[in-house]
């Protein structure tokens, strides 16, 4: 278990508008590898919530549960989670460690750091692939691009957000807000032009993150629950 802390400092007054513009310009998918247990994570867990709110950006926040054994057990971590940020570790050279972000599946840094994260976002590879979803009265339904047949896909859930009083461990006596919380993911492993796909609860989200055999995010799209969590 290892933790990331950023020092707030000057880099923070570095003018941000243009990181803004950019990510409202083209979708970029952002993953959050975070964890209740970790006194350093609420300001990622906040920091998405900032940038989901923006225009184009698709967040999701992975609870990994190396943490649990550290006094409080995080209610949505799971091991899978935790996988998926070592798979990430592994690809992309770097360490497992909280909080993360991972954006459009290529870059890694630490979740806090503003200016880290906005840079990574300007520097995004453009989403290559077209994707939409929506809601039928079966399921749901996903167009994809020309493409699609080379690459896989996963329909990831998510709660808006989540509100816990934390009563141990780092965070104790804090109430914490999660954001884009994932809740359950399905693999996609056979994409096409048109694909019909399990129904999400009305009360979350659901997002299809296309990706390559490297883990790279080509295509993605988000779509809000029909009532809010």
């Amino acid at each position: 278990m290892r933790r990331r802390d950023f020092v707030t400092g000057s880099l923070l007054c570095l003018p941000m508008t243009a990181a803004r513009a950019e990510a409202g310009s083209r979708p970029v998918v952002l993953e959050l590898f975070t964890s209740q247990g970790c006194s350093s994570c609420p300001p990622a867990d906040s920091l998405l919530g900032e940038l989901t709110r923006q225009p184009g950006v698709i967040g999701l926040a992975w609870h990994v549960d190396y943490w649990n054994s550290l006094g409080w057990r995080d209610p949505y971590a799971r091991s899978e989670w935790t996988d998926r940020q070592r798979a990430y570790a592994s690809r992309l050279g770097d360490e497992v460690y909280t909080p993360a972000m991972v954006v459009n599946g290529a870059t890694m840094v630490v979740g806090s750091d503003k200016s880290a994260v906005y840079q990574a976002i300007s520097h995004a590879v453009p989403l290559s692939v077209p994707v939409t979803l929506r809601r039928t009265n079966a399921g749901m339904e996903a167009e994809i691009g020309p493409g699609a047949s080379s690459l896989s896909g996963l329909l990831v859930s998510y709660d808006p957000m989540q509100t816990t009083e934390v009563g141990a461990g780092e965070n104790r006596g804090r109430r914490l807000f999660d954001y884009r919380v994932v809740r359950e993911v399905v693999p996609v492993d056979r994409l096409s032009l048109q694909l019909k796909l399990p129904l999400a609860s009305a009360t979350r989200g659901a997002i299809l993150l296309i990706k390559d055999t490297s883990m790279q995010i080509v295509g993605a799209t988000d779509l809000p629950p029909v009532a809010a969590a």
